[in-house]
């Protein structure tokens, strides 16, 4: 048994937001009160001036495994996410081979379970990602698929995608969607605009984005599918998910720490480390990302954790890969930039970081409260902490937020009343 005292316990699942006490037997929160006894016992954790909340849920990593574990695999991306304080995650499926066949599924479920925290596997939403023929869904869903996407490229053919959000409503099971048009990205990664131009690159216009949001909310719209606008960074196209909730549109939108902390200007200072699909775009973008957060528009902050090996990454900016680890910093990020200027409350935040992601994946969704499943971070939300390359559990460290000093510093992550993480 473990007893958590005085912690500050906030669940976005019950609107619980006071100082109490957590017992924990065995994989369940058996008692949720004040100055409970600790007879019997086995472990005390003092969570005095800490937050006791659900563990987080991340439904957009990559762990690279099977294919490319040289730069991550499923052990140590577990690990990378209970050093966050996620106990629950969703992996995309470009791998090598892609989640397209029941094989694949099946390698990383068996993997995931034995990484101490619940790991769950997309399918995709065509074979091989090359949208030219769509998957078995009805096998892939019935073997366990969490859900469906080619997560890395956008789905240009517009009957395929229908189809797929037609069976996917059918089954029930969420799409979620990288909404980037290929006519309006001449290079990948960075923001097309004053930045790409300084630095002599291509670029990619928001233009990419909004136009595969519109088309694909309306496709939403008319079949009735629960669709995710995958790592949103536009200001339009937050403003086309935001009128197209408002039609009835089962439409849903995820932001990523990095593109409601950073601009384009980050590719100044922090070069190929900054370079993600989409790119983090101006001033404006960032503001409304934010907007959509406050406002309900964007309902899921996910890391879309991308790790990479130091030597790709040190490549020219036209040859180095897109993405950034995120897994780490996110709830940092979260309390840093959204939570401390005000913008949402920590109660917001777990809703955002937990509650929300776990409903549109079909899961329940962590509460601190009494028969619920042990899933627990413990952390100081002030507390500051120094992002370290040489402490990341990942194996990989191509971040931009290296030696930043941040608040939210994670001391326990417990996942089925286990302690996975201590720090």
């Amino acid at each position: 048994m473990i007893l958590i005292k005085g912690g500050r316990v906030v669940d976005a699942v019950t609107k619980t937001d006071e100082v109490l006490d957590v017992l924990v037997d065995g994989k369940t929160i058996v008692k949720v009160g004040k100055d409970l006894d600790a007879t019997g016992v086995d472990q005390v954790i003092d969570a005095t001036g800490l937050v006791v909340a659900p563990g987080l849920v991340d439904t957009h990593v990559h762990f690279r495994d099977p294919g490319f574990t040289y730069k991550e695999d499923i052990l140590t991306g577990a690990k990378s996410a209970a050093r966050g304080g996620f106990t629950t995650v969703v992996c995309m499926a470009n791998t090598k081979p892609t989640v397209d066949n029941v094989d694949t599924l099946h390698y990383i479920q068996e993997k995931g379970e034995s990484t101490g925290i619940h790991v769950l596997q997309t399918a995709n939403v065509t074979k091989g990602m090359k949208g030219e023929e769509m998957v078995d869904m009805d096998l892939l869903a019935k073997e366990g698929a969490a859900g469906f996407t080619d997560d890395g490229v956008p789905i240009m053919s517009e009957e395929i995608l229908y189809n797929a959000l037609v069976k996917a409503h059918e089954l029930d099971l969420p799409v979620a969607l990288h909404e980037e048009d290929p006519l309006f990205v001449k290079q990948p990664g960075v923001n097309m605009g004053k930045v790409s131009e300084a630095i002599g690159y291509g670029g990619a216009s928001a233009a990419a984005e909004d136009i595969m949001v519109a088309r694909d909310c309306v496709l939403a719209l008319y079949t009735g599918a629960a669709l995710c606008i995958q790592h949103i960074s536009s200001k339009n196209s937050v403003e086309i998910v935001k009128a197209f909730k408002k039609m009835g549109a089962d439409v849903h939108a995820e932001a990523t720490p990095h593109h409601f902390t950073l601009t384009e200007d980050a590719i100044l200072k922090y070069g190929t480390a900054a370079r993600m699909n989409p790119p983090v775009r101006t001033e404006e973008d960032r503001k409304k990302i934010i907007e959509g957060i406050v406002d309900g528009t964007i309902d899921m902050i996910v890391t879309d954790h991308a790790p990479h090996s130091e030597e790709e990454k040190a490549r020219e900016m036209a040859k180095a890969p897109s993405g950034i680890t995120g897994l780490e910093t996110s709830l940092a990020l979260g309390i840093h930039s959204l939570v401390q200027p005000g913008h949402i409350s920590l109660m917001k935040l777990m809703e955002l970081m937990s509650k929300n992601p776990a409903e549109f994946y079909r899961l329940k969704p962590g509460s601190v409260a009494c028969g619920e499943l042990a899933d627990l971070v413990i952390f100081g939300e002030n507390e500051k902490w120094v992002v370290k390359k040489e402490e990341f559990a990942s194996k990989a460290t191509n971040s931009p937020f290296i030696d930043w000093e941040l608040p939210g510093k994670v001391h326990y992550t417990i996942c089925n009343g286990v302690i996975v993480y201590e720090g």
